[in-house]
């Protein structure tokens, strides 16, 4: 009976993380905990955004609250940390390749210009896989790597994550593993991430926290990078 109950509360688990992580797609949520408490369950988003789920004046955490109690949480309480070096952040470098092959910018110089941010983090070592209809009608699969990168045993020090970037000619799936040592992960796991309390609601709030704002400036050097490479080809 016991065992039954674990493995619906695991199930329903899963339905909130992949819940929240559709419902605050804009926020870039890299990961959900669920974590049941005496006095409730708390539950931690780490996004790149925190201002986007938060809203304005609380609203939109408030909101997300009300949907977590209608999934049969107790007492939902959420904590919003956010991310300080997306870099070494699966989730965060898979959507922002996802955004930049939506806007036409060429899959090539978007996975050697993530694999390089991703290596000069720190990350022992990384690959990037782009699949789909890329380069004409059929499909196939582009691979970015760079330094060591376990292919079979344990893996626990292997981050990943996995988006899809909607285009004309179908959708395009984005992999991204990045090696990090054991004290990386550490780090990642405890400090990488700060805080978002109560005080800091109204500030995260009125900050103008928009998506293409956080991306704009790597789009802009992705831009860049082209030119200089078609520079080089004359």
């Amino acid at each position: 009976m016991k065992e039954r109950l674990f493995i619906e509360d695991a199930k329903r688990y899963v339905q909130i993380e992949e819940f929240l992580m559709n419902e605050l797609g804009e926020s870039i949520p890299s990961s959900v905990e669920i974590e049941e408490t005496p006095v409730g369950t708390r539950v931690i988003i780490y996004t790149l955004v925190p201002g986007i789920v938060i809203g304005s004046g609380g609203e939109k955490i408030r909101e997300i609250t009300q949907k977590l109690i209608n999934f049969g949480l107790q007492n939902p309480q959420i904590v919003v940390e956010k991310i300080k070096n997306p870099d070494l952040d699966p989730n965060v470098i898979a959507y922002k390749i996802a955004k930049a092959i939506e806007k036409n910018i060429n899959y090539k110089k978007v996975g050697n210009y993530y694999l390089k941010k991703v290596i000069d983090a720190g990350a022992i070592g990384c690959e990037i896989v782009i699949s789909g209809k890329i380069a004409g009608e059929k499909a196939s699969s582009y691979k970015f790597f760079s330094g060591y990168l376990e292919k079979s045993g344990p893996r626990e020090h292997i981050l990943k994550a996995y988006k899809t970037a909607n285009t004309k000619p179908g959708v395009i799936g984005i992999k991204v593993y990045i090696n990090v040592s054991s004290k990386q992960l550490e780090r990642i796991s405890l400090e990488e991430y700060e805080k978002v309390t109560e005080e800091k609601i109204s500030e995260e709030s009125a900050k103008a926290d928009k998506i293409e704002e956080v991306l704009q400036k790597d789009l802009e050097e992705l831009v860049k990078e082209g030119s200089k490479i078609e520079e080089n080809k004359i």
